[in-house]
């Protein structure tokens, strides 16, 4: 392993500056538009500006066949999408992204919102856990505002059910925000669960998984410790409460007021002794916690395996 470059694995190069140049491009797709959508389409997306300094957005989606001004049908419940990419790569425009946020518009279905946070190392964390609460604040506002307030939301989602959905990295941030959000005033807006699909946690200490797949061909741990040196704040190291969810400390009391989680792992995942040492700490917390995971997999094993993207699919469905 000695000879291994993560860099290289990663396919950037770290500038002097710290910041890196992806050398991969990644296909995009653009958004459907508000009507421009193709006949037979199941879903429909837009692109919302949410913060311009930061040159954060998001990525609307709604199922295209839904009744209009009819309250006897129940709206949808909204969700808020993490995408994954090893805090490194990817935006919501990304086809791989694009793709897995129109089949959990379309199947769950929901209102999809995708927020296209700022990537690390130009970003470092916590701008990621800010991002987010940014954009949840931003679908509450919607909920106030009865004159100017986004369409698809106000017609069609249900405030009261709105859940954070992070894979990957994603499944950091969207535990971190939800921490976050338990000091903010949301009502109308319910954060009604937490979905964490193979969340990206660390730790100095290195776990049994860590140690028997520290070659794993899509994931080593090399790529991993690179990503947290990407990510985590300068001068702090893999045992930084944002990596590690198992350090003591205040935000410890708060993780009891969580609500339901969702916790989705793989046993061919690097990670998964962390994420069923996470689900053990949530329970003793007092957290309701539905915990899906398979011995077989590996993490991101839903890009290349269709069944398990719709195993994952279903769950998702049956917990909101």
């Amino acid at each position: 392993m000695s000879k291994f470059d993560p860099y290289e694995h990663l396919n950037v190069v770290l500038n002097q500056d710290g910041s890196i140049t992806r050398l991969l491009d990644f296909p995009t797709t653009q958004a459907t538009g508000d009507q421009n959508h193709l006949p037979g389409q199941a879903v429909v997306s837009k692109d919302i500006t949410l913060n311009e300094e930061k040159k954060t957005w998001m990525r609307l989606y709604r199922p295209s066949k839904l009744p209009s001004n009819d309250k006897s049908i129940a709206k949808l419940p909204i969700i808020v999408y993490l995408h994954t990419g090893g805090w490194i790569h990817f935006s919501v425009a990304s086809t791989i992204i694009h793709e897995s946020c129109n089949q959990l518009c379309s199947e769950v279905p929901s209102i999809v919102v995708a927020l296209d946070y700022g990537l690390a190392p130009e970003n470092k964390l916590p701008s990621q856990y800010h991002d987010t609460v940014d954009a949840v604040l931003w679908i509450k506002n919607q909920a106030l505002d009865r004159v100017n307030g986004e369409k698809w939301l106000r017609e069609y989602g249900d405030f009261s059910r709105c859940y954070l959905y992070g894979v990957s990295c994603g499944g950091n941030i969207a535990f971190n925000s939800a921490l976050k959000l338990l000091n903010k005033k949301l009502e109308p807006l319910c954060i009604n669960g937490v979905i964490l699909n193979q969340p990206l946690f660390g730790g100095k200490m290195r776990t049994k998984s860590e140690m028997r797949l520290a070659t794993d061909p899509f994931f080593p741990l090399p790529v991993i410790d690179v990503l947290w040196d990407f990510a985590l704040p300068k001068g702090t190291d893999r045992d930084h409460r944002f990596c590690n969810p198992m350090m003591n400390g205040p935000y410890r009391d708060k993780i009891n007021k969580l609500g339901r989680c969702l916790v989705i792992g793989f046993g061919g995942d690097p990670l998964v002794d962390r994420q069923q040492e996470f689900v053990q700490m949530l329970v003793k917390e007092g957290v309701m916690v539905e915990a899906r995971f398979d011995d077989v997999g590996f993490h991101g094993i839903e890009v290349v395996d269709s069944r398990r993207a719709a195993a994952i699919i279903n769950f998702v469905k049956e917990f909101v």
